[in-house]
């Protein structure tokens, strides 16, 4: 199995997680954002999107990182990352969905990129924009799990899902850019138990072999 993945995505950096903590073998095949290589005609021809992470499963090529989790975990043994519960379910997908679809798409590469061009920031102007955002969605984050009390070492309970693969990636970018996340108690204690985990540590950006 390989993954087309860069070490900074934090897209990709969910699917190391899921590939990790369900024990995949999988190879790294590095896909260089910065320089541009996911736009190469190389690329494009692996996955037209262009985008990271893609999974070659055998010659199947699995696209969008919620996805491929999901693939994942129907289709491969080992611990489930998303419950059998409907309600449970669909709590998990929720909490997924508001880093994936909410939170990320704000402060990507390709977005940060366009608005520094399009309105002539400076780098300060853009990590404004980005800290903002992250404040946005981190309140979103520890409202939710404070509301819907299913929480314990992780998102849901004792359960490592697919909502902490999400979380984590998050996390290590809002530290990146030296984000304020003390007023998200919950969310940072849920990353600091998932941290504790192998297949998170293994995961993380700066333990790839494309890390520079």
């Amino acid at each position: 199995m390989k993954l087309h993945t860069f070490f900074r995505s934090s897209a990709s950096f969910r699917v190391r997680i899921a590939l990790n903590h369900k024990g995949i073998a999988w190879e790294s095949v590095a896909v260089s954002l910065p320089k541009g290589e996911h736009s190469d005609a190389a690329f494009r021809a692996i996955n037209p999107q262009g985008l990271v992470p893609a999974l070659d499963d055998g010659g199947r090529l699995l696209t969008q990182s919620l996805a491929i989790i999901e693939y994942l975990d129907e289709v491969h043994p080992g611990p489930k990352l998303v419950p059998a519960d409907p309600i449970e379910r669909a709590y998990v997908r929720a909490f997924s969905q508001l880093i994936a679809c909410e939170i990320h798409p704000m402060n990507n590469l390709r977005t940060l990129k366009f608005i520094k061009r399009t309105y002539k920031l400076e780098d300060e102007g853009v990590n404004s924009w980005y800290r903002h955002w992250i404040a946005v969605g981190f309140e979103s984050m520890e409202a939710y799990l404070l509301n819907e009390k299913r929480h314990g070492r992780y998102v849901l309970h004792d359960q490592v899902t697919m909502a902490d693969c999400c979380l984590v990636p998050q996390v290590f970018n809002a530290q990146r850019y030296e984000c304020d996340l003390k007023p998200y108690p919950v969310v940072m204690r849920i990353f600091d138990e998932c941290m504790k985990l192998e297949s998170f540590g293994a995961a993380q950006p700066m333990s790839q072999p494309d890390a520079v």
